[in-house]
């Protein structure tokens, strides 16, 4: 997915629109992904319903998951060569190829993403195989000294925070407004974050 592009979705215009049928959508709307364009899209209610699974749209869905059961150890992080401790990864259907994201302060970093110990990881929790394809990513966050935290998150939701760090962050270590951006957008997915099920 274009980082920019998506990121172009989050910058208001005066009256959002549904990309599909035109009509005007509340603040808080759904978002779909237009395959075609790599992009994120505003869509109405009922758009977003009927595109579940689309040939060139889909719609992201707003569930939060956590899985009990998984705690994602610092070595298996570092062994996925992501260089912060702040990304995402999602399964991009047109590369056919899980790909990991993180927040910079010139938008979404690309990381490539080693195979073995990536699928390692995916074998030890079922969020993985529960990630819908190019609208649901594995979000892993984690600030020195404290545990990794990993969600099940949608993708529009990862993206927002990408333009929370663009905006807010300065000099090298990012200031204190954007940390306590980073900490208020994880308090708000703690709060949504329900258990996978069966877990």
């Amino acid at each position: 997915m274009n980082a920019l592009r998506a990121l172009d979705r989050f910058a208001r215009p005066a009256v959002e629109r549904c990309a599909l049928c035109g009509r005007a959508v509340l603040d808080e709307h759904p978002h779909v992904v237009d395959l075609e364009r790599r992009a994120l899209a505003c869509a109405c209610p009922t758009c977003a319903r009927l595109l579940t699974t689309g040939a060139r749209h889909r719609a992201v869905p707003d569930r939060v998951l956590v899985d009990p059961a998984f705690q994602l150890d610092d070595a298996a992080w570092d062994a996925l060569r992501i260089p912060v401790r702040l990304a995402f990864i999602f399964f991009h259907s047109g590369l056919g190829q899980w790909v990991a994201l993180y927040p910079s302060p010139a938008g979404a970093a690309e990381a490539a993403l080693p195979a073995e110990p990536f699928a390692a990881l995916a074998a030890r929790t079922p969020l993985c195989d529960e990630a819908q394809p190019d609208v649901e990513a594995l979000l892993v966050y984690g600030r020195r000294g404290r545990p990794l935290e990993t969600f099940l998150a949608p993708i529009d939701a990862c993206y927002r925070l990408v333009g929370r760090v663009r905006l807010h962050w300065r000099g090298f270590h990012g200031g204190d407004d954007a940390w306590r951006e980073i900490e208020a957008f994880f308090t708000d997915l703690r709060a949504r974050a329900r258990p996978l099920e069966g877990r």
